[in-house]
């Protein structure tokens, strides 16, 4: 935990102020109980500080957090520490009240911890909580469904879990009454670093497949196109474009799309940022026409595609105001930290690394700006906008595709719930929107 030596800065008296001082009106030194509302007013002010360049307000602010945010403490303190140090992370990258960070790093380490996971930690790992098994089950049901009856199937798999789906869509498709079908996997190789990383190269995760399906009495074609979400995967649809004249008679084109469509840019990434930062032959401004989520889906429209699977996380980190943002990203990411307590104990290798990935979102979202914030969710509505507005209609999940995901989802705490419309279904945690699923064709 972060501990500041100095002298005391004198009182704060802001927000929870009643919070910050014992009846002496010196600052205590043990943490305070303090509940979320105020552990989010806190972190608000100390952002605003850091981004007026207001090193007093700001030491004032930082020094309660220190006290009542712990890495140790329960999910709220958790929480709050993690914000801590994204919010003394943006004071170092911004230049913004400079004797913060050299404050906070003569005391504390601020780099984020990471994990390369080997193909049995991985799986291990993702099995441990719906949040991605949702998808997973949603995505594999409506596939499926889908493809009965082609004979040729090629998924173009858009993921941040590195294939860890395929393994049981594999095992069903090999169980079709009709027969299995020839599987053609085409993957993206971006080279961005977002967690979950992996400890071993693409190549040999397509060979793993291919071995994979070959037990299961399936044909299975690997390919890799390197891209990257940050130029809207322009090659990848540029290479499946080309091929798009020699796709095999009968075949279904799958492009699923988890957890990832958030990593491309969206509107709030103005051609100025872009242009400074990370030069570019792409064009974009702030319609949402010419973004480069809009051109991807325009593009994916174009090859007319069996089924497109869409599943996200359900929150809006893209507001280019830090308050708003934060505000955001506090009020959903308590989630994953509230939750862990049902299912890793604390001190734990796996809980160290769910946490460090969870303090690489949290670092991105508040620390980073431009290109470099690759965080930027949107919710479910805003994205079945965009899949409407650009000739899509959604496919509603059948009765044994919602089975099946609460059959997955009694596998863990009961605090896990789903709900279901027209527009798909939505993973959540006491009644809170975290994950939706979604499935469309061309209208």
């Amino acid at each position: 935990m972060m501990q500041f030596t100095q002298t005391p800065p004198p009182p704060f008296y802001g927000p929870c102020s009643d919070l910050t001082m014992n009846k002496n009106s010196s600052y205590q030194t043990h943490p305070w109980p303090a509940d979320t509302n105020c552990m989010e007013q806190l972190l608000v002010h100390c952002a605003i500080a850091i981004d007026s360049n207001d090193s007093t307000l700001a030491q004032q602010i930082l020094w309660v957090l220190n006290n009542i945010a712990t890495p140790d403490g329960d999910s709220n303190q958790r929480l709050g520490f993690f914000f801590l140090r994204a919010l003394i992370a943006r004071a170092a990258k911004t230049g913004s009240c400079k004797m913060l960070p050299s404050l906070a790093y003569s005391n504390s380490n601020l780099a984020i911890p990471t994990h390369k996971f080997s193909v049995i930690e991985l799986a291990t790992f993702i099995d441990l909580t719906p949040f991605h098994r949702f998808g997973f089950s949603a995505a594999n049901a409506a596939i499926i469904d889908a493809v009965e009856g082609f004979s040729v199937i090629h998924i173009i798999d858009f993921s941040v879990t590195h294939c860890m789906q395929i393994p049981t869509l594999i095992d069903s498709l090999a169980n079709r009454p009709e027969g299995p079908p020839f599987i053609r996997l085409t993957v993206t190789c971006t080279g961005e670093n977002f967690p979950p990383l992996l400890n071993f190269s693409y190549e040999e995760l397509g060979s793993r497949l291919v071995n994979f399906a070959r037990s299961r009495n399936v044909g299975m074609e690997f390919r890799i196109i390197p891209s990257s979400s940050l130029d809207g995967y322009s090659f990848l649809i540029e290479q499946v474009q080309s091929q798009r004249l020699v796709f095999l008679e009968g075949e279904a084109l799958v492009i699923n799309c988890q957890m990832s469509m958030h990593y491309v840019p969206d509107e709030t990434l103005t051609l100025g940022t872009i242009s400074e930062t990370n030069p570019t032959p792409y064009s974009l401004d702030s319609s949402p026409s010419s973004s480069f989520r809009s051109i991807f889906l325009n593009a994916i429209r174009g090859l007319d595609p069996t089924i497109v699977i869409l599943v996200d996380e359900d929150a809006d980190f893209t507001s280019n105001n830090l308050v708003s943002r934060l505000r955001s990203a506090f009020n959903f990411l308590w989630i994953p930290f509230d939750s862990v307590e049902t299912f890793l104990p604390r001190g734990s290798k796996q809980r160290l690394w769910y946490e460090a990935d969870i303090c690489w979102k949290i670092d991105n979202v508040i620390a980073n700006e431009g290109v470099q914030r690759v965080e930027r969710l949107e919710p479910k509505s805003k994205w079945v906008h965009r899949m409407r507005s650009t000739d899509f209609q959604a496919v509603p999940f059948g009765e044994e595709a919602v089975l099946e995901v609460k059959n997955m989802l009694d596998e863990h705490a009961a605090g896990w719930g789903l709900k279901k419309d027209e527009d798909g279904l939505v993973l959540t945690w006491k009644g809170h929107n975290v994950v939706f699923a979604s499935a469309w064709v061309p209208s």
